[in-house]
């Protein structure tokens, strides 16, 4: 190394050594790590009753959309004991609901399927009017709401949707409307339920999703064990 490099690095050494030294300061927790046992950051308590965007009879529409969606069976409860049409309440009432991320100016044209959605509504505004137009065509069709029908018949009227196939008006179109119902139904459905939906973490006990867990060191040694992990979610950080 020459000489003149040396006094370089001699030199930025010295500066170095006069700046202000950063204080460590420990926060919280230490070493030995313990099992259930963590510090985490302060939630807002869970939303209590009430509905926050959907009226009555919207509610109990997206209530039945849901129990078709996902019906009870063996393995799990059905979507709307699950609670989906609280979670999409909630879901609708905020900025998703409004399409705060959205696009919304326009010019819109009818794009490929792989284009995504291509529309001045927001979700929420998609919902109301779906949701509005599907009763007006069970009243028109059946003299019924959609509520009233049959599994079958609601069955029915779902697959016509998905398709494609079912006319509920100009201003609806009905195949994204069932998108984005199926969508909003499985995030409720999957969710955590301190959303409102996902109630008593069914639909993370049958498939074996372990939740909210802050980490999973008290597991390891038990290879080849069945760990029978109960789900954790946020919701029991805010007790």
């Amino acid at each position: 190394m020459q000489r003149r490099d040396f006094l370089s690095s001699a030199l930025a050494l010295a500066a170095a050594s006069t700046l202000p030294v950063a204080r460590a300061e420990v926060i919280s927790g230490g070493q030995p790590w313990e099992p259930g046992k963590a510090s985490v950051p302060p939630l807002a308590a869970p939303r209590q009753g009430g509905l926050a965007f959907f009226t009555q009879s919207e509610f109990d529409i997206a209530g039945a959309l849901a129990d078709r969606l996902i019906p009870a069976d063996d393995l799990s409860i059905g979507g709307k004991e699950a609670g989906c049409a609280v979670f999409i309440d909630r879901q609708m009432a905020g900025d998703y609901g409004k399409g705060a991320t959205l696009y919304r100016l326009g010019r819109f044209v009818k794009g490929t399927p792989e284009q995504g959605t291509q529309s001045p509504l927001t979700p929420a505004e998609r919902w109301r009017n779906g949701l509005a137009a599907i009763n007006n065509h069970c009243q028109h069709t059946f003299s019924k709401t959609f509520v009233q029908l049959e599994g079958a018949q609601q069955d029915d009227l779902l697959r016509a949707m998905e398709s494609g196939k079912l006319d509920l008006g100009s201003s609806v179109e009905t195949k994204e409307l069932f998108e984005q119902i199926l969508a909003n139904v499985r995030e409720g459905f999957f969710a955590d339920p301190i959303y409102g939906g996902n109630k008593n973490m069914a639909s993370w006990k049958m498939i074996g999703f372990p939740g909210a867990r802050y980490d999973f060191r008290d597991l390891i040694g038990k290879k080849g064990q069945k760990l029978q992990i109960i789900p954790t979610s946020l919701i029991d950080n805010t007790l």
